[in-house]
This record gives C-alpha cells, sequence and structure tokens, in this order.
C-alpha cells in the first residue's frame, strides 16, 4: 500500500482506526460518567478553599458548583471534612456563591441532609 494512492475514504478509515472513540474523550462525554455529578458535595480544593454545592460539571480537576456555599471556618468536625460533610457543623462562618467554577478540586464528598441543616444556621447575610 503506497499511502500516496489512498483516497479520502480510506485516509478517513486508517485514521479513524488511530483516533479514540468519542465516548473515552475529556468534557461532556466524560463528565456524565462521574459518579458526583447531580450531587450536593463539600468540595476541597488546592487553593480556593473548601465549597458546598450541587456539581452540575466536572472536567478532571474543574468543578462547576450551583447553590453553593463558601466554608470560611467551622467548630465542630474537628479536622476532618469527611465528618462535616456527614455530620455537619456546631458554629462557623459560610457565605452564599451562587454559582462558581472551581479549579483543582482534590476532594469531593458528599454532603447529607443532618450537615445541610446545620450550615443554614451559619450563612451570612
Amino acid at each position: 500500500m503506497n499511502i500516496n494512492d489512498l483516497t479520502i475514504g480510506e485516509a478517513k478509515q486508517l485514521a479513524g482506526m488511530f483516533s479514540p472513540p468519542p465516548s473515552s474523550l475529556v468534557g461532556c462525554a466524560a463528565q456524565q460518567r462521574h459518579p458526583m455529578l447531580g450531587r450536593r458535595c463539600l468540595i476541597r480544593t488546592y487553593s480556593a478553599g473548601v465549597h458546598i454545592g450541587d456539581i452540575d460539571y466536572i472536567d478532571g480537576m474543574e468543578v462547576r458548583l450551583q447553590n453553593a456555599l463558601r466554608l470560611w471556618k467551622w467548630e465542630g468536625g474537628g479536622l476532618s471534612l469527611s465528618v462535616i460533610a456527614s455530620e455537619g457543623i456546631k458554629g462557623g462562618r459560610l457565605n452564599k456563591t451562587g454559582e462558581v467554577y472551581l479549579t483543582n478540586a482534590i476532594e469531593m464528598i458528599p454532603t447529607t441532609a443532618e450537615a445541610e441543616k446545620t450550615y443554614a444556621k451559619f450563612i451570612e447575610k
């Protein structure tokens, strides 16, 4: 086979043998399969702190939250964000951020209804 003699159809077929299938590409197709997509989670980032919100987009370490809160400080739960996501806080400072796009998200922990009730008490107006 001489590559210079290939037809366009043969070149497309050859290219298809070396291209990944569309479902394996990063982005929209990949984010649909992420187990945290659509869940309310506590998100720890590398440099932007701790946020709580509804995840509506994930692409690698990039996350977009809706109905988001920024957790500035907390009491109770010790240093474990897992406990804060499951049991909540006894005191603290949160503010509403609405929609927020985070990069370098390094931890996503689903929150419970019990924990969410405690956050509501400490949201600054």
